[in-house]
């Protein structure tokens, strides 16, 4: 009733606008939200485990809820429960059968952090080797079957009082992954698959599984130090190269989501450390914490493929072919737009032509608040897979906020390298035909060498531009003899 008459009041509009529309007349009120969100994160605390991991999962959708809902909510990822070290020692002695001084030379009783599920300590080893241990909280197993049952009841509450509002999928997804992420040795097989993957990348550090003293709920590995990812002052004092890392960052995950399919879906900065690497002095990003991954099926790998080089061209009638093909239905311009984080129109120009601006990503981000409704009802039809795709996106995102580098054009020419590679490949392993491999092939070099190419050019350009620039400020500022 609310779109019928404003169709009358401002005359008809096209599809893609009509797909933006707000289903209330008005936006909610700021003060609803924040109040709203400050209830759930009270929520959260007071039930701890299950519920503050899914209030954490909520926290990272910086592009896909309001603002007052994420900075609420981001507060959980340091405000995670804490064992005490008669509950760590209790669970060390039931799981490795033996006390702690018996296993280690030294045990740090002070938590190098605390998450939902469990908690990291330093220790050294008998044999002088230094590890991290983490050790899952006490309780957290017998209670988080009872918290998922609260949690859907509540939802269905919800959803009786307000039908536009449908966020069952947090609930399917928190009863498909939470049994994975408690399960520590399952951690541990991710950890050595992943590595084993992108073993290629010399700047990627996984760090090493003790499988000898690891069970369901210790996980014993290799310790690794360094900074957080969105760290910029840790960066400067060790002389690491910004670009570089989020060029690095967005090779890795191009690699995980487009070629391999298994993506890591937990990248906040606890989990994305740096440093320099021992011995060559190289930037090195350690990825941390292994327990939630998504294991894409080669039908929605490559139609995501499709999405993102349609994207990138601005091909809009097949970005709204693959958008459909993904469950966005009519809503598809409203999910090109979760997806980039970018408004319609710059996705109608071509996200890779400019990059984003503080006023746009202003903008993106109040709006999520006027088009909520529509928000969980796409995100309770789309396939499962892409709901993790979607915090692994935004959680990306505020590392390349804190870095400065927000969809840079690198980050785009990385993403089309991996789509093309992983479509040749497709293609090629779907043809008898030598002669059709061979022209496949060569097609996957030309358009390789094109992108190389552009990427050189922009460098170049980059350099002249800095050069001038200099230039400038030296005839600006000459210095005194």
């Amino acid at each position: 009733m609310i779109f019928k008459q404003r169709e009358q009041e401002e005359g008809p509009r096209s599809r893609e606008q009509s797909a933006l529309t707000p289903l209330w007349p008005w936006p909610i009120s700021l003060q609803v939200h924040l109040r709203s969100a400050r209830r759930l994160c009270e929520l959260c605390c007071a039930n701890r485990g299950t519920f503050i991991k899914v209030g954490q999962h909520l926290g990272a959708l910086d592009y896909l809820l309001p603002e007052e809902y994420t900075s609420t909510l981001k507060v959980l990822h340091s405000q995670a429960p804490q064992s005490s070290m008669q509950e760590v020692r209790q669970v060390i002695r039931e799981d490795l059968g033996k006390e702690i001084h018996d296993l280690f030379m030294s045990f740090d009783d002070t938590p190098l952090g605390a998450a939902s599920l469990a908690q990291v300590h330093k220790a050294v080893l008998r044999d002088g080797r230094m590890v991290a241990v983490k050790v899952q909280h006490p309780k957290v197993q017998a209670q988080s079957s009872k918290d998922i049952l609260l949690m859907e009841v509540l939802v269905l509450a919800v959803k009786q009082l307000f039908p536009e509002f449908e966020f069952m999928w947090l609930v399917d997804e928190a009863k498909k992954n939470l049994p994975l992420e408690l399960d520590f040795l399952n951690e541990g097989r991710n950890a050595e698959k992943v590595a084993q993957m992108l073993k290629h990348f010399d700047f990627l550090k996984i760090p090493r599984i003790y499988w000898e003293l690891s069970t369901k709920r210790v996980l014993l590995m290799e310790f690794v130090d360094g900074g957080q990812v969105n760290d910029r002052d840790y960066m400067e004092r060790n002389k690491i190269d910004v670009n570089e890392i989020s060029r690095h960052l967005g090779k890795i995950y191009s690699e995980m989501i487009f070629v391999n399919g298994f993506v890591h879906c937990d990248p906040h900065p606890g989990n994305v450390l740096v440093r320099k690497q021992p011995g060559t002095g190289k930037a090195e990003i350690i990825l941390l914490d292994h327990g939630l991954y998504q294991v894409l099926t080669e039908k929605f790998r490559l139609d995501y493929c499709q999405l993102w080089q349609s994207l990138i061209q601005a091909d809009m009638k097949r970005v709204k072919k693959y958008s459909q093909r993904l469950g966005a239905g009519e809503l598809y311009p409203l999910f090109a737009c979760m997806l980039t984080a970018r408004s319609w129109d710059s996705v109608n120009r071509g996200i890779s032509q400019a990059p984003v601006t503080a006023t746009e990503d202003l903008e993106i981000r109040n709006n999520a608040a006027n088009y909520l409704p529509q928000i969980s009802q796409l995100l309770n039809h789309v396939p499962r897979q892409m709901l993790l795709i979607f915090k692994t996106n935004d959680l990306l995102r505020g590392i390349e906020v804190a870095l400065g580098t927000r969809a840079s054009a690198s980050s785009f020419l990385n993403m089309s390298r991996c789509c093309i590679r992983a479509l040749a490949e497709h293609r090629k392993r779907n043809t008898c035909s030598f002669f059709r491999r061979t022209q496949i092939s060569f097609c996957e070099a030309f358009h390789l060498l094109q992108i190389s190419l552009h990427e050189l050019i922009l460098r170049v350009q980059g350099l002249r531009l800095a050069s001038r620039l200099l230039a400038l400020l030296c005839w600006l500022f000459p210095t005194p003899h």
